[in-house]
């Protein structure tokens, strides 16, 4: 019953935060983006990172086209979503021309593609030192929604169990009208808390 209710709140704030972010300026989200990059660039936790997870953003959610540029200008080992149908894997990016190049899914989402030979996070013995994870809500004390699927819930606690003994961060980048308050986003049993939620402000 409880897990019902929680259930249903989520898809309450899901669709009115999908609402606000609709109704954000492209200006506002750029300005915003750009200040978030400048915070992680200082963040310890990415400084110290040789392997990192990014995804590659859509509309209403913080650009990460800067911080792609800086990762790579920075020689860090790039990871990218690519997923089919309920799976998602993390899979190496090389660089900004490559990225330019990525065909367009039906979400006007840039994505290698699921059949491309290319080195993967879960088969190449090292996994991820820190991953950079999107979401449609979060709150300061490292609660997060994503859209609904779990992709991400999955991937991490997949990625977890075959690196036991990794020490892996997890960051999300928000909007500040992407943040709520702890008591607005309860989380369940299986959902992975953030050790960092960075914002503009």
């Amino acid at each position: 019953m409880a897990s019902t209710i929680q259930n249903s709140l989520k898809v309450a704030l899901r669709k009115s935060m999908k609402d606000a972010l609709k109704r954000l300026d492209a200006e506002s989200i750029k300005r915003q983006s750009h200040a978030v990059t400048a915070k992680v660039l200082q963040c310890e936790a990415f400084r110290q990172a040789q392997r990192v997870s990014i995804y590659l953003s859509t509309s209403g959610e913080v650009d990460t086209t800067e911080l792609l540029c800086e990762m790579f200008r920075l020689e860090k080992m790039v990871f990218v979503p690519s997923y089919e149908g309920a799976s998602m894997k993390m899979v190496r990016l090389r660089g900004m021309e490559e990225y330019e190049n990525l065909p367009l899914t039906k979400w006007n989402i840039k994505q290698p593609d699921f059949k491309d030979n290319r080195e993967d996070a879960m088969t190449n013995g090292h996994g991820i030192d820190l991953f950079i994870v999107p979401g449609v809500a979060f709150s300061r004390n490292g609660a997060r929604m994503g859209h609904g699927m779990g992709y991400y819930d999955k991937f991490l606690r997949h990625h977890s169990d075959k690196y036991p003994h990794k020490k892996i961060s997890f960051m999300g980048l928000a909007l500040n009208e992407q943040i709520v308050g702890q008591e607005e986003l309860p989380m369940d049993s299986h959902d992975v808390r953030l050790h960092n939620v960075i914002t503009e402000n």
